[in-house]
């Protein structure tokens, strides 16, 4: 077995621990050096580590993993960064005309394998201390796709685009009006005329970078990729910060790319788009910040089917213990709930520019209510004059019932751990068997309970909010975007986490999410928001899943089918036969299994 010891630098604090891996370690007290200390830190000698995993107990802080993985696998060592640090094993083949989809849960090596392939890292096969020639990684590929991928970057032939996952970062690197840029960076003549209608960026064509949302920030960033001419379009995370319509607008101008022939990679998160976007998908598995294996190439339908069941067939690999499995049918239109929790009349709110009308509507306790709309139309402030931050205009307040809320915006100013955020809200339920169950092993926040809340990730943060919202005993939960910088076990985690708490504590909750998968996941009920966009906004009163689905897919003009096996909700070609079908019936997200015919 091959021994692959990881240590997180951030966690591990050899000052307050008094070196508990080392004094411990088996082989050290037999006075074989498997563990050394190198300029405070400890260094772990893989070849001489017996993979008893004393360490990784003995360590207060969780900051060592060690793992046995089978010695054929070494051999397909692609990268890693230095001694125990992340390895990354294989990775995607990239092919002219498709694109290929990457799916994985976060640290697994997606990001990573995109800065390979874009040139900005060179992969050193494993070998940091003396990385291979160009020459020796051409020849480590060959008679594969990638050895003339390689070839041609070794010579400087190929050209690769890379839109980056953290697009709020761009403004700190460029600076000007959105037209001015994509102008100077347009390559492809007028493909940035058709790209800018289809992504709406003539509204913001005279806008400042620095003065972007999230949303545009990402859509910008798309088009500026889309216009440069290259070989290779490798795009991370394209969906973040967008509603519905826009992710698929985005796929849509994608996709434009693989009628020219072009090499196209995609590492993304949400399961509808990634399948609308994909033609191919690779699956990214292993161990987050400790290893990540690429699976074979497989179609886009039977790799997310496989990446749902946790099982690789023609690798004969289990990487998750159970299925994602979906509900095949929505829930029945009069939900089984308890009594009305709360019940609204008619709401309005008016800003400068901008007003908001919420009709009449109730919901009940041990319901979930998901918000479904554009960006800008209102769902924030809705939820905001729910959770008591905002007055409507006769000046009406919601401050009866004991209200929990996770902005959509989360900042990270608390000084102090993680732990201790927890505790000062969830105060004696911290130390319970069921808070243990129930909110910190789903969200995965025992590995960094000790971190202070200022150094966590976006998505360690986003999770932390979330545990935060739920640990407080309250009537109504009040959740903005809670799949934000999540993948996708990650959200179906939430989701499944969510859910338990609002019925264990005979609560609430409305969920506002762009994630039509995750909606699907959750919610009882839905909210459908519609208008103009930054002018004004309309809240319906909330309906059953199938009539709400069926009212927000027909105003995006998108039809969702089913997955004969694991039940998810698929995105028709437009145009299809079954889009056609199912557009003649009005059934955009619900249609009778013997109705159908899967495409893929």
């Amino acid at each position: 077995m091959t021994r692959v010891a990881v240590l997180d630098t951030d966690k591990c604090k050899p000052k307050r621990c008094g070196k508990q891996c080392h004094r411990f370690c088996p082989m050290v007290r037999s006075h074989v050096e498997a563990i050394r200390f190198e300029d405070t830190k400890p260094l772990i000698v893989e070849a001489l580590c017996s993979g008893c995993g004393i360490c990784v107990k003995k360590c207060p802080f969780n900051a060592i993993s060690i793992v046995n993985l089978p010695d054929e696998l070494e051999k397909d060592c692609t990268h890693r960064f230095g001694p125990n640090t992340f390895k990354l094993y294989r990775l995607p083949t990239p092919s002219p005309g498709t694109v290929l989809g990457l799916l994985g849960k976060n640290g697994i090596g997606k990001t990573t394998t995109l800065k390979i392939l874009s040139g900005e890292i060179r992969l050193n096969l494993g070998n940091y201390e003396n990385p291979p020639s160009w020459s020796e990684i051409i020849r480590f590929f060959r008679g594969s796709t990638l050895q003339d991928y390689f070839q041609k970057m070794s010579e400087g032939k190929l050209k690769v685009v890379h839109k980056p996952q953290y697009v709020d970062k761009i403004p700190r690197v460029v600076s000007g009006k959105v037209g001015e840029i994509l102008e100077k960076v347009n390559e492809r003549g007028e493909t940035l005329n058709a790209v800018a209608e289809q992504l709406e960026l003539k509204k913001i064509w005279n806008r400042s970078l620095d003065a972007l949302s999230g949303g545009e920030l990402q859509r910008v960033a798309i088009a500026a990729a889309i216009c440069r001419e290259a070989d290779v379009y490798l795009f991370d995370e394209p969906s973040s910060y967008l509603d519905v319509k826009q992710r698929l607008e985005a796929a849509k101008a994608i996709r434009t790319l693989k009628k020219e022939e072009k090499t196209v990679i995609v590492a993304e998160h949400d399961l509808a788009i990634i399948d609308y976007l994909s033609d191919q998908i690779c699956i990214f598995y292993g161990e987050a910040g400790v290893y990540g294996i690429v699976s074979h190439v497989h179609g886009v339908r039977t790799g997310i089917n496989i990446y749902l069941q946790g099982y690789i067939p023609d690798e004969n690999v289990r990487f998750r213990k159970e299925a994602i499995i979906f509900h095949e049918k929505p829930p029945t239109v009069g939900f089984g709930g308890g009594e009305t929790l709360l019940k609204w009349d008619r709401i309005e709110k008016t800003y400068e520019g901008f007003r908001l009308v919420a009709y009449p509507g109730e919901i009940r306790k041990g319901e979930i209510i998901g918000i479904l709309g554009p960006n800008g139309i209102g769902k924030t402030t809705f939820v905001k004059i729910l959770a008591g931050l905002e007055k409507t205009d006769d000046g009406r307040e919601f401050k009866q019932l004991e209200v929990s809320y996770k902005p959509q915006y989360i900042s990270a100013e608390y000084q102090g751990t993680v732990q201790e955020l927890l505790v000062s809200i969830a105060k004696d339920e911290f130390t319970s068997s069921w808070y243990k169950v129930e909110i910190l092993h789903p969200l995965g926040l025992e590995k960094f309970l000790d971190r202070n809340v200022a150094e966590l990730s976006g998505g360690e943060l986003q999770k932390v909010a979330i545990a935060a919202c739920l640990s407080k005993k309250a009537d109504l939960y009040l959740l903005d975007e809670p799949s934000a910088y999540l993948d996708v076990e990650e959200r179906l985690n939430m989701a499944r986490t969510i859910r338990r708490v609002v019925e264990a504590r005979n609560a609430t909750a409305f969920v506002v999410e762009h994630d039509v998968v995750a909606q699907d996941f959750i919610a009882d009920r839905l909210m459908v928001f519609t208008g103009e966009p930054g002018v004004k906004g309309f809240a319906n009163s909330p309906t059953s899943l199938r009539d709400g689905m069926n009212k927000f897919l027909k105003e995006m003009n998108v039809t969702f089918r089913r997955d004969p096996v694991t039940k998810r909700p698929r995105v028709n070609k437009e145009g299809s036969k079954l889009d056609k079908y199912q557009k003649e019936i009005g059934e955009y997200y619900y249609v009778r299994a013997a109705s159908i015919t899967e495409e893929e």
